[in-house]
């Protein structure tokens, strides 16, 4: 950081020199101009330099400097002693120096009039600087250090970090070969005062630590004082300070300082003036101090004057464009603190608090009469409370939103409910195909609601399977029955805050999702969709199926209490809907409060019927193909059902579906950009060629003419043999075809519709592979393998039962267990060893095979877990099979649990497992006695062609599975 020079100081003598030149006038005057100062008589100017007295007499010989002196004393007269500008010579002068310390400058080089301070890191060169101070030598030479090849030349700490680590040679390459003769002003610690005198330039290396050079002392090249030329440039240089120093005092402090100190400005002096002052970096800085032709220099520090021009008129842009926003901003405040006091003064504008209390007041009065007493009571008092609060509390906060709260929400709103029956069974058919129990469940609430003009609240339980409406049957519900309808899943929550709320004392408490739902759907009577309620967590926040135990009472809900409203909501009037896949998974107490309607899978035939009227315009509107584009067949819808949607729900079904759509569009998009006409605008006229019309017999019936696609692009018929074309006719057909077209065309040019045809042939180029395949594993069923029925949460399944001998020997008998099974289905095998041991000794005495064989019972695939009662009958089946070597019945399948007196107990998922036997070909099922009323509530479809047996005794299902009545074996 370059500084001027201030008086010294060490005390210092001066030379007078002849009076000021004639060049150096012009360039005094314009600086006078410039500057407004005060000058002296130009002839009293003269030309000053420091020269140090300080002579302590001290010697050290490795720091002493070698001085060779060149010329003897100075000869000039000595000045008035009366002028404290005058001084005497002192001896040896500076440019008797040829050789000094090298000090490297890493930021920007010194000019001469200039002083610098610098630190000195090298403890020897900084003992050498000392020791030339007291030798009468106080003087050094100023090197810019160059920079590292691949750096930037901005100043960093780094750098000049690395700059005092270099020594010897490796300093003497960085530095530049010109520099300045510096005196050492002062020093002070490890801080160095330097002040400039003269250029340098360094010849060669004499010392390396610390570093010292032999000089050349620089002089300027010989100049025309009078050169029009120069003196035009000066003049600009002076006009260009002018311009600065008309935005910077600072600078103007500096021509002042300088031309005191440093004497009268020239040609060259004012060259340096300008560079040294400027914001030019180093490397800019130092091409001037290399520069001896007066002219050049010139040059340079006039573009870097210039370069400051343009930063200061931008720096003066940035303050006044900063001043205007300030200023403006602070003008627009007033204006409106003024207008408020104004309005206040004539009344047309109150306080925030006189405003927020008529807004609450004004979306209450709508709904007084329906409020209950207690709230009103509570709005009031807390409208009261607010007036005399301090707006910039923070119970102020705490109380707007309170009342935000209580006076948002539908007190006595309710919206009209429909009690038409017909039409609500008609919304309902039009949304979902099947779900008659919850159809009739919903019909049967509007017809209470009818008869006795009110209707109440119900919480109703859907379970099933994924993907089998729960979720959408409650919005079709919502609009059955004219309500409005919210959805919020308690899926994994365990903070009972979300039921309840938060008390108002904690910072952004906020109520529960019942409060919300009546702010957002505005009246008190909606359908609230609880979604995933087998589902709930618990944690550290508390239990949330306890909190719902409130919500979905009937009896507690009328005056349900929320954490931070704290005032009683009446929810009777709520139709809760809540979804679950696992009954078992929902805590009993909560259970109990719900009417549960188990919703089963869906069988093939409904699965069509949905694929048809729901998903397949569903997903085709939303790919935006046309209906005459696309064609599914009912083989196709069969063939995905079958081998690709196996599960109880459709929504895998209606990505299949979705998927083949996407496929389709992709062909006609690709399809469409192969036909485009070369040239915008032109109309391409296919040829044409006759095709042959042929029924579905062979036959052919007449011809009609087609337009030939392969002019103008490839056709999709050639990406798949199952790709039907309806045609446009030409032009060029019979008049009364013509007519005909000209109705469809109305002057368009002519095109071709495609058709694509996905049956079960090509199914495959859509969807991929088929990922299931027949769950039959066997054909005709053998000795030891049993077919049970199994109900998932995905729905029902069939499972095998396989047995095997192990090993035979006396007294052997044992019984080995595999397949991923259950504690209940272990106790099941168990039980079922035993049974059949009676049953086989009864039937056959002297047959002790269970008594000497070990066996294996195994239920695949060995990957799934599995658990349960109701495979028992299927268990001891399969052993009485493998005991007596006598294969069932292959179309047989079965379920139910044993007793150890073989006795026949009900199962659950009877709908499910039946769905699961006849997608396996299963042609007789054995289902408990007590399941014969779930069997005959089931629908005709599903229970068409089925061959069904309840019993509740072993003894019969020993009957039937080994065919004895009929002595026969499929």
């Amino acid at each position: 950081m370059l500084k001027l020079l201030r008086p010294s100081p060490v005390h210092c003598l001066t030379a007078a020199t002849p009076a000021r030149n004639p060049e150096s006038k012009s360039v005094i005057q314009g600086l006078s101009r410039l500057t407004g100062l005060a000058r002296r008589n130009p002839s009293n100017l003269g030309f000053r330099a420091f020269f140090c007295s300080d002579s302590s007499d001290g010697s050290t010989p490795e720091a002493a400097v070698e001085v060779e002196v060149r010329a003897a004393e100075s000869e000039s007269d000595v000045s008035d002693s009366k002028s404290s500008s005058a001084i005497v010579p002192t001896n040896p002068r500076p440019e008797d120096y040829l050789t000094v310390l090298a000090l490297p400058l890493p930021h920007r080089p010194l000019f001469p009039g200039f002083y610098m301070p610098i630190y000195v890191k090298d403890p020897k060169l900084l003992a050498a600087l000392q020791e030339n101070r007291k030798r009468q030598a106080p003087y050094a030479g100023a090197f810019l250090v160059k920079d590292e090849l691949g750096t930037d030349s901005s100043p960093s700490s780094d750098t000049e970090k690395s700059v005092y680590d270099l020594r010897g040679k490796e300093l003497f390459n960085r530095l530049h070969e010109v520099g300045t003769l510096a005196q050492i002003s002062s020093i002070q610690g490890d801080q160095v005062i330097l002040i400039g005198h003269r250029r340098l330039r360094i010849t060669e290396m004499v010392g390396e630590d610390p570093l010292t050079v032999k000089v050349d002392h620089l002089k300027e090249k010989s100049y025309d004082k009078d050169d029009d030329v120069i003196k035009a440039t000066s003049f600009e240089v002076i006009s260009t300070l002018r311009d600065v120093l008309k935005t910077s005092s600072l600078w103007r402090d500096h021509v002042q300082t300088y031309s005191q100190h440093i004497g009268d400005f020239n040609f060259p002096r004012l060259a340096d003036f300008g560079a040294a002052i400027s914001g030019g970096n180093k490397l800019q800085c130092q091409k001037v101090l290399e520069e001896l032709d007066v002219h050049k220099r010139l040059q340079l520090t006039l573009e870097l004057m210039k370069k400051e021009v343009e930063i200061s008129k931008i720096q003066e842009s940035i303050a006044k464009a900063i001043e205007e926003k300030i200023s403006g901003e602070q003008r627009r405040y007033l204006l409106n603190e003024q207008l408020k006091a104004i309005k206040k003064e004539l009344g047309l504008e109150t306080d925030d608090k006189t405003a927020l209390s008529a807004k609450f007041r004004e979306r209450l009065e709508p709904n007084r009469e329906k409020c209950p007493p207690h709230v009103l009571q509570v709005i009031e008092e807390e409208l009261t409370k607010l007036q005399l609060l301090e707006a910039s509390s923070s119970e102020f906060n705490v109380t707007r939103n309170y009342l935000d709260w209580l006076t948002a929400l539908p007190w006595g709103n309710y919206s009209d409910e429909n009690f038409d029956v017909i039409r609500a069974q008609k919304i309902l058919d039009e949304d979902h195909y099947g779900l008659i129990d919850v159809k009739e469940r919903i019909l049967e609430f509007i017809a209470v609601g009818k008869l006795r003009g009110i209707s109440q609240g119900k919480i109703i339980c859907l379970s099933g399977p994924p993907g089998v409406g729960k979720t959408s049957i409650g919005r079709s519900i919502a609009r059955a029955l004219n309500r409005k309808f919210f959805r919020f899943s308690v899926g994994g929550l365990s903070d009972v805050a979300e039921i309840k709320g938060h008390r108002r004392t904690y910072i952004g408490a906020m109520p529960g999702k019942m409060v919300q739902c009546l702010k957002n759907v505005g009246t008190a009577n909606p359908l609230v969709l609880i979604d995933e309620i087998d589902k709930l967590g618990s944690g550290h926040a508390g239990d949330p199926a306890s909190a719902l135990l409130e919500l979905l009472d009937p009896e507690q809900n009328a005056n349900f209490l929320d954490h931070y409203l704290d005032v009683p909501i009446d929810l009777s009037k709520v139709l809760f809907v809540c979804t679950a896949n696992v009954v078992e998974n929902i805590p009993n107490p909560l259970l109990d409060r719900m009417e549960v309607i188990a919703i089963a899978g869906y069988i093939t035939d409904e699965k069509m019927h949905i694929a048809r009227d729901y998903l397949e315009k569903t997903s085709r509107e939303a790919c935006g193909i046309k209906p005459e584009q696309v064609e599914v067949t009912d083989a196709a819808l069969l063939a995905l059902i079958e081998n690709y949607c196996r599960e109880a729900g459709v929504r895998n079904l209606q990505k299949h579906i979705e998927k083949i759509h996407r496929k389709i569009a992709l062909q006609i998009v690709r399809k469409g950009a192969s036909s485009e006409p070369a040239v915008a605008g032109e109309n391409v006229q296919p040829a044409e060629v006759i095709a042959e019309v042929v029924d579905e017999s062979g036959q052919q019936v007449g011809t009609e003419t087609r337009t030939d696609v392969e002019s103008v692009g490839s056709s999709i018929l050639e990406q798949t043999t199952d790709t039907q074309t309806d045609t446009v006719l030409t032009d060029d057909q019979p008049k009364d075809i013509k007519d005909d077209t000209e109705k469809v065309q109305e002057g368009e040019a002519t095109k071709t519709i495609e058709k694509v045809l996905v049956d079960s042939s090509n199914l495959a180029d859509f969807v991929g592979k088929p990922v299931f395949h027949a769950e039959r594993i066997y054909d005709e069923t053998p000795v030891g393998v049993v077919m049970g029925l199994a109900w998932t949460a995905m729905g029902g399944s069939t499972l095998y039962i396989e047995t095997k001998q192990v090993e035979q020997g006396e007294g052997k008998g044992a019984l080995h267990l595999t397949g991923q099974l259950g504690d209940v289905m272990k106790e099941s095998a168990q039980i079922a060893h035993t049974v059949a041991r009676a049953i086989l000794h009864e039937k056959d005495p002297e047959n002790p095979f269970f008594a000497n064989s070990k066996l294996h019972l195994h239920v695949p695939a060995g990957a799934t877990p599995k658990d349960g009662p109701s495979a028992g009958c299927t268990m001891i089946t399969s052993l009485l099979s493998l005991a007596m070597k006598k294969p069932i019945r292959k179309d047989l399948a079965m379920t139910g649990e044993v007793t150890l007196t073989a006795r026949i107990l009900p199962i659950g998922g009877v709908k499910e497992k039946t769905i699961a036997a006849r997608r396996s070909g299963v042609k007789t099922i054995i289902f408990p006695s007590a399941n014969k009323r779930d069997f005959d509530e089931l629908a005709e479809n599903v229970k068409e062609g089925l061959d069904v047996h309840f019993v509740d005794d072993y003894s019969q299902i020993f009957n039937l599975a080994f065919d004895l009545d009929n002595d026969t074996r499929n």
